[in-house]
C-alpha cells in the first residue's frame, strides 16, 4: 500500500488507513465507520477528532459518493493486488430495534428469533449496544427472564423457554447495564427480577449461572436495605455452588463480592453460615494464591466471625485458624489487617483451652507477636497487642514462642491507652 499513490481523502483521518465504510459526522469530516465508532462509543469521546468540536448528534451519515470512488480506485488498481472493498450493509438503527421488540410479542417462536437477532446486533458494535439500551432492550430482556424462569424451570422439558432464558441472559450480560439501568430494574421489577436471577443460578448451565452471579452482584449493589436484609439462605447456598464449581474466575470474584455486600445486613451472617459459606471460604483460602482473592476471602471470613455461628464454623474446620494465621504478613496489608481481626474475634468471644492451645501450635500466637515487630497499621498492632495481653497467662511462658518473638510480648500493663 505504501508504494501506491492513495488519494489522501480515501484515508481515515484517525488511522490513515483506506476507508472501507466512509461516514460523515455533523462537523462535515468523513471517517471510516469502524474507527469513528470506536472513538465515539468504545472510548466514550464526544468531540470530532479533527475539528475538536462537540458532537451532540451521534448519528453517522454514509458517504456513498466517496465509497463509490474508493471502490472504483480499488478496481483500477486490482493489478497491484488491491481488493475491491465490499458495499457495507446498512447499520441497524433504533427504529429497527423497536420493531424487533414489538415483533417478539407475537409468538414464542418469534420471541426466540428476536432474541437471536438482538444477540447479533449487540455483539456487532458498541454503537449498537447504546441503541439497544435506548430502545428499551434491557427492560425487554429483564421481563423475558422474569416470565420464562417463573413459568418453566430451567430443568423442565420446555426447550424453547430454556433457550429464551439463556439467550436473554447472555445479551443482558454483554450489554453491561449501567448503574442507573440496574436501579430502574430493581425499583420497577423489585424482588421479581432478583428472584429470576436466583432461580437461574440454581437451575441453569454453567454459563448461565456465571452470568446470573455477575448480574446479581450488580443488582444488589443498588438494592435498598429492605431487599438486602430479606435475602434467603438459598441464595448463599447457590453462591457456594458457584464457588465450589469454579465456573470462572470472574464469577467466583463476583460471588465473593456479593457475600461481602450482603453479610453486614440483618441476619445475613447466620444465613450465610447456614448456606455453607464459611466452610467453602476456608477451603478456598487453603488454595488461594492470588492477592485479591485472598483479601476478599478474608474480608468475608471477618464478617462471618462477627457472629457466634461464623466463629464456630471457623473453629470446626481443622485448618481454619492455621490458614488464617498463615496469610498474615504474607499477602498484603489488607490481608494482615483482616487476619488479625479474625483472630481477635476468636480470642475475645470464642476462646477456650483447646482453641488457645491450637493457636500456639499452628503459629498464630507467633504471628501476633511478629505483627508487633514489623510495619503494620496502628489499629492492627493495637488489636494484636490486646489479644496477646488478654491471654498472657496462657501464652507468655510457652515454649512454642521463640525467644526473639517473646521479647515483644506485651506485659499486662503495656497496652497503650
Amino acid at each position: 500500500m505504501d508504494e501506491i499513490d492513495v488519494p489522501s481523502h480515501f484515508l481515515c483521518p484517525i488511522s490513515l488507513q483506506l476507508m472501507t465504510d466512509p461516514v460523515t459526522v455533523r462537523t462535515g469530516i468523513t471517517y471510516d465507520r469502524e474507527n469513528i465508532e470506536r472513538w465515539l462509543f468504545s472510548c466514550n469521546n464526544r468531540t470530532c477528532p479533527v475539528t475538536k468540536q462537540s458532537i451532540l448528534d451521534m448519528d453517522l451519515t454514509p458517504n456513498h459518493t466517496l465509497r463509490r470512488l474508493i471502490q472504483a480506485w480499488c478496481t483500477l488498481n486490482a493489478s497491484s493486488g488491491i481488493e475491491r472493498i465490499p458495499t457495507p450493509k446498512p447499520p441497524v438503527d433504533k427504529i429497527r430495534i423497536v420493531e424487533l421488540l414489538s415483533e417478539a410479542s407475537r409468538s414464542p417462536r418469534s420471541h426466540l428469533k428476536c432474541l437471536g437477532m438482538l444477540r447479533s446486533i449487540a455483539f456487532e458494535s458498541d454503537r449498537n449496544k447504546i441503541y439497544l439500551e435506548s430502545a428499551g432492550a434491557i427492560e425487554f430482556l429483564a421481563s423475558t427472564l422474569k416470565f420464562s424462569s417463573g413459568h418453566a424451570r430451567v430443568d423442565d422439558d420446555n426447550e424453547r423457554s430454556v433457550m429464551s432464558i439463556e439467550a436473554a441472559l447472555e445479551v443482558l450480560f454483554h450489554l453491561n447495564p449501567s448503574e442507573s439501568h440496574f436501579k430502574n430494574l430493581v425499583s420497577s421489577e423489585g424482588i421479581q427480577f432478583i428472584q429470576s436471577l436466583i432461580r437461574i443460578l440454581g437451575n441453569g448451565n454453567y454459563q448461565s449461572r456465571a452470568y446470573s452471579t455477575i448480574l446479581l452482584k450488580s443488582a444488589f449493589g443498588v438494592a435498598d436495605p429492605t431487599q438486602l436484609m430479606n435475602v434467603r439462605t438459598e441464595l448463599f447456598a447457590e453462591l457456594v455452588r458457584v464457588l465450589r464449581d469454579k465456573i470462572s474466575q470472574q464469577a467466583s470474584k463476583a460471588a465473593l463480592k456479593l457475600v461481602v455486600e450482603l453479610c453486614p445486613w440483618g441476619k445475613n451472617r447466620i444465613k450465610a453460615v447456614e448456606g455453607g459459606v464459611g466452610l467453602v471460604l476456608i477451603e478456598m483460602l487453603l488454595e488461594a494464591t492470588e492477592r485479591r482473592a485472598c483479601e476478599l476471602i478474608l474480608v468475608a471470613l471477618d464478617q462471618l466471625c462477627g457472629c457466634a455461628e461464623g466463629r464456630a464454623e471457623l473453629l470446626k474446620h481443622g485448618a481454619g485458624v492455621a490458614i488464617v494465621s498463615k496469610k498474615i504478613l504474607r499477602v498484603s496489608q489488607v490481608a494482615t489487617d483482616r487476619g488479625v481481626k479474625i483472630l481477635s474475634w476468636i480470642c475475645r468471644h470464642s476462646a477456650n483451652a483447646r482453641v488457645l492451645q491450637e493457636m500456639l501450635q499452628v503459629g498464630a500466637v507467633c504471628k501476633l507477636c511478629l505483627v508487633l515487630q514489623v510495619e503494620a497499621s496502628l489499629k492492627t498492632k493495637e488489636r494484636a497487642k490486646e489479644v496477646l495481653k488478654l491471654h498472657s497467662n496462657t501464652w507468655r511462658n510457652s515454649a512454642c514462642i521463640p525467644a526473639p518473638l517473646l521479647q515483644s510480648y506485651p506485659s499486662s500493663d503495656s497496652l497503650d491507652k
